[in-house]
């Protein structure tokens, strides 16, 4: 199917710098899309053509209303617009619109950041797993903030295990909360990105905003608060089941971690983990996994974990082959003691039966 629309006022800041958002649209939607004088030219199969028109026109009406789009945002939304047939242009602007926090607009950058908001707000207790530059931290203090401002609930506590400090706290200078602040410092950072830092500042020092480590929650109930726990790979069993335990009326909790970077002492194992196997059935609580391709992080951020799991698969399939020749191996060896054994008293057996003749 072929269709032809009209150009509009400044339509060529959709197509993007050096036209990537029609590639991701093209890629997308298995359609071509061509630039003539008077029109643009889409031909595809009719629903993807459709919806690429649906596409331009959101883009137009959104532009007339004064939207504007800011750091690669459009970009991001078509690459969830074509992932998720449900989702429209305009749809997830006005997403964008109802989470703005001031000094920032939260807008997912993928489908699983999509799913992730989406779950945060629908549900008392979020797990967000996947590796590193995925927005599960930032996206988590997001919505905090927002809950906050918009007065949904009364406070936001950060917690993370200070896992990397241990006796070695005592070495660094200042009060304790001189010391543990190094190990929290990605919380504050996320912070000061999307709120004033007047603001960020008179939020701590009224205890709006409470950021500890996770040994500090112990005992508590922790009510009209949105909490999250950062880092979760590095808790322990007895301290994930802490925290999972504290919430309580009109509070929400988010659990971020990354399985693949573990700093626990080998004998210990992760709380995170084990609460994946324990609570992946309980109702109202959910989990959403992330990959590689949600990385917002620099490009080659992407490529670091592609090669790094590549790597890992790798390890493992030699360390199965080693294990499966050394198997072989040994069960060679046992045949052939078993042939030494079986020899001598098969010649015993002949000799007596020599005998007997």
């Amino acid at each position: 199917m072929k269709k032809s629309i009209g150009i509009s006022p400044n339509i060529e800041t959709l197509f993007g710098t050096r036209d990537e958002n029609v590639r991701v649209l093209e890629d997308g939607l298995n359609i071509t899309i061509d630039l003539r004088s008077n029109a643009i030219e889409l031909e595809g199969a009719a629903r993807d053509v459709a919806r690429a028109e649906q596409v331009f026109a959101d883009y137009e009406s959104l532009q007339k209303s004064g939207y504007s789009f800011n750091n690669g945002d459009l970009n991001s939304m078509l690459r969830v617009l074509t992932a998720d047939s449900s989702a429209t242009l305009r749809g997830l602007a006005d997403a964008g619109r109802q989470r703005s926090l001031g000094r920032r607009m939260v807008q997912p950058k993928s489908g699983n950041q999509r799913r992730y908001v989406e779950a945060i707000e629908k549900h008392d207790m979020v797990f967000g797993i996947g590796p590193a530059g995925t927005g599960k931290t930032y996206l988590a203090v997001a919505m905090a903030i927002s809950a906050l401002l918009a007065k949904r609930v009364n406070r936001i506590i950060l917690a993370r295990p200070a896992v990397e400090a241990g006796e070695r706290l005592g070495f660094l200078p200042g009060t304790l909360q001189d010391k543990i602040d190094p190990y929290l410092r990605p919380l504050y950072d996320a912070l000061y990105d999307m709120l004033d830092p007047e603001k960020v500042d008179r939020y701590l020092e009224k205890n709006v905003i409470e950021i500890a480590p996770i040994a500090f929650m112990r005992g508590r109930t922790l009510n009209d608060s949105f909490v999250i726990l950062d880092e979760a790979q590095n808790t322990t069993s007895e301290q994930m089941k802490m925290f999972v335990t504290r919430l309580g009326f009109n509070s929400k909790a988010v659990i971020t971690g990354d399985i693949t970077q573990i700093d626990l002492p080998n004998a210990r194992r992760s709380g995170l983990l084990e609460a994946i196997d324990i609570l992946k059935r309980v109702e109202g609580l959910t989990f959403v996994h992330f990959d590689e391709s949600d990385v917002v992080r620099h490009h080659l951020v992407q490529r670091i974990i592609r090669a790094y799991d590549e790597h890992k698969t790798l390890v493992a399939e030699q360390q199965m082959l080693l294990l499966a020749g050394g198997k072989t191996t040994e069960s060679g060896a046992a045949g052939a003691r078993s042939a030494e054994v079986k020899g001598p008293a098969a010649d015993t057996h002949d000799r007596s039966t020599a005998s007997v003749e």
